[in-house]
């Protein structure tokens, strides 16, 4: 392992981490802000101690194998998130230390569970640095990393392998480096596509950038209080639901439908595409059906909404679903631990992940009938691989047993049965709000200390995708 090139690229990371915070100094201007200050010296004193850091641990890495892109990856995360809460501390807006890491483990892993209230009132640079946070963890910063710094080789590849979620499909480019691009400039467009949407909507243009960061970037965060509630505008919930469905797509679908002029055969031929648009609109239908007749407050527009952005493990509400009838609740919260399609900045298990458990059952169920039969498994025409499934039984048995553990250390910190299980799953997901103390009317901020740590740790380990982070405990991850 090499310890000199894993330091080296968290200290460049935390300089491009501080770049993040310059620029809100100059948002904190633009609006006349007494917190451009604040803001500039964090930037400051973050990029300087990683530059003298870099110059200090030595050369750029040349070759950096595949377990010092699962140690960078890990440490990334939780480095950056220690940064990001900076601006919360020196601002006063998070009296306490555990506050201000939580709102930014929040952010940076774009899971939108904040502890914050009284939004429509925070400084301008404070909403903003939460939607940076939001956008940069979207796609994730290693990626952008591996994209500007060509010269790490090979070894780039290992951290992109690490960094993006879920079993993605082939590289879009034969190069690394071309590959993050390709993700970035994918990603930018999106988001200047969604901030002119909501701006023709009706948002100003803050609240457009704002809201479209945190959109593209399945996150969550909003500028108000009542998050989308506060615009009553349907076409504006309209254009909200299209980008977090675009956004819940593998990023590498776009890339291959935008080379062919954007074919829509090419996405309807993709059977994870085929499963997500399916399995969300029988959603909407069935859960509409029970919902909307029993209570003349929700509507079709509300449930729509409602279910797309969890699905897609955004966050964005336009009223408290927390209050509709148990059997929808508890539907929401097992699509919450679903998440959209692998390749995508949302989170939770992936919906290419329970397609092919379906189709193990399947085939597991015509094996009984035809026990001589030869069958396979498959990805649209391939078998799927041995290892690949494998490992995707692997990741959920992980996945569950992260999700049990994690609500019992709630309920056992003094959190009710419900909030302790509703925000496990949505900060395990990387979802945000939940149901109890955490619904989507309330926030996280009266849970205890202990809770929000551990609730941190559940936000981490969902960012990246539980085998990051468990590889780490094994002793043979050490050994040469």
């Amino acid at each position: 392992m090499k310890i000199r090139g894993v330091v080296w690229t968290l200290a460049m990371l935390s300089v491009l981490f501080g770049s993040g915070m310059a620029v809100t100094a100059g948002v904190s201007i633009w609006y006349q802000s007494e917190h451009a200050m604040q803001f500039a010296a964090c930037g400051g004193i973050v990029m300087l101690t990683g530059m003298i850091v870099a110059f200090v641990s030595g050369p750029a890495p040349s070759n950096l194998g595949h377990r010092d892109g699962f140690l960078i990856v890990t440490l990334a995360w939780v480095l950056l998130s220690l940064l990001g809460a900076l601006p919360f501390w020196t601002m006063g807006v998070c009296t306490s230390f555990v506050d201000g890491v939580f709102e930014s483990v929040s952010g940076l892993t774009t899971t939108g569970s904040t502890i914050l209230s009284g939004l429509d009132h925070m400084p301008h640079a404070i909403l903003f640095w939460r939607s940076m946070l939001q956008w940069l963890g979207g796609v994730g910063i290693i990626v952008l990393v591996v994209a500007v710094m060509p010269f790490l080789g090979t070894g780039g590849m290992q951290l992109l392998r690490a960094e993006v979620p879920g079993p993605v499909k082939d590289k879009l480019t034969t190069r690394v480096s071309e590959t993050a691009k390709v993700l970035w400039a994918l990603y930018l467009g999106m988001t200047v596509l969604c901030t002119l949407a909501y701006k023709w909507g009706g948002m100003d243009w803050f609240d457009a950038v704002n809201h479209a960061m945190c959109t593209v970037s399945t996150g969550g965060f909003s500028t108000h209080d009542a998050s989308f509630g506060y615009y009553g505008y349907p076409s504006l919930h309209i254009i909200a639901v299209f980008f977090m469905f675009v956004s819940g797509v593998n990023f590498a679908l776009h890339f291959a439908a935008m080379r062919r002029g954007l074919s829509l055969r090419l996405y309807l031929a993709d059977d994870e595409f085929r499963f997500y648009l399916g399995g969300l609109t029988l959603l909407v239908l069935f859960i509409g059906l029970l919902v909307v007749p029993v209570s003349d407050a929700n509507t079709w527009d509300e449930v729509l909404f409602s279910v797309v952005s969890v699905a897609t493990t955004t966050g964005f509400a336009i009223g408290d679903y927390s209050t509709w009838p148990p059997g929808p609740i508890l539907i929401l919260l097992l699509i919450m631990l679903v998440g959209a399609c692998a390749g995508s900045t949302s989170g939770g298990l992936k919906a290419i992940r329970l397609l092919l458990f379906f189709r193990h059952a399947r085939r597991e169920l015509q094996h009984l009938i035809h026990p001589h039969a030869i069958m396979h498994v498959k990805i649209g025409a391939r078998p799927l691989e041995p290892s690949l499934a494998q490992s995707i039984w692997g990741f959920a048995v992980l996945y569950l047993m992260s999700f049990f553990v994690i609500a019992i250390l709630v309920a056992l910190s003094g959190v009710d049965l419900i909030t302790s299980l509703s925000s496990s799953a949505a900060c395990l997901s990387n979802t945000g709000p939940g149901f109890g103390m955490v619904g989507p009317a309330n926030n996280y901020e009266l849970l205890p200390a202990a809770a929000k740590v551990i609730l941190m740790f559940g936000m981490i380990l969902g960012r990246l995708e539980i085998y990051t982070f468990f590889v780490l405990l094994m002793p043979g991850f050490w050994r040469n």
